[in-house]
């Protein structure tokens, strides 16, 4: 008998505190640098689409040699914590060598869908991440989440994101980006 995604997701646990950060909580704290993708486009994600999540543990804090405050690089906002960000998931491109050392920062990664039900989804980490040692997560390894965790969807998808809508969907979307340029 398999649980369902959300019951995988509840009992999901990372080492040291850490814990997916909630997009939609980091959006309405920041919502002017932290953008995230609308409902209507969350909606539309299927299997085979590479989404960003971010993985953060308040267990750590500024490293010694850093400022006192760093710039997030996903909305260039003032932070206590060092976040690394992948810009591409690892199988999309081939991505240099990476040798930072682990220090308990937050960290962005692209995972690649397995799995959807209702707004809860399964899947593979695409990236090698640095932190792995502090949080237990690796590349190649499952993952469970809500929609409330993406960050971003992958532009590779934007064009099958935007053909696989019905007319009520781009009227949705359409009133999403007029209420964004509002915003600008």
């Amino acid at each position: 008998m398999s649980n369902s995604l959300q019951e995988q997701f509840d009992s999901q646990q990372f080492s040291n505190d850490y814990q997916l950060v909630n997009g939609v909580n980091m959006h309405t704290e920041n919502p002017e640098n932290f953008h995230i993708p609308p409902p209507v486009i969350k909606r539309h994600i299927r299997p085979c689409y590479f989404v960003e999540l971010r993985i953060d543990s308040s267990r750590f804090s500024v490293h010694e040699d850093a400022a006192e405050k760093c710039s997030c690089p996903s909305c260039n906002g003032e932070m206590t914590n060092p976040i690394l960000k992948h810009d591409h998931p690892s199988s999309l491109l081939l991505l240099p060598e990476q040798n930072v050392p682990s220090r308990g920062w937050g960290e962005d990664f692209w995972v690649q869908i397995t799995g959807k039900t209702g707004s809860y989804f399964r899947g593979v980490v695409d990236n090698p991440l640095v932190e792995t040692r502090l949080h237990g997560l690796g590349k190649g390894e499952e993952i469970f989440f809500s929609e409330d965790h993406i960050l971003a969807i992958h532009d590779i998808h934007r064009e099958e994101l935007i053909v696989g809508m019905n007319v009520d969907d781009i009227k949705e979307l359409a009133q999403w980006v007029g209420k964004m340029r509002r915003m600008e």
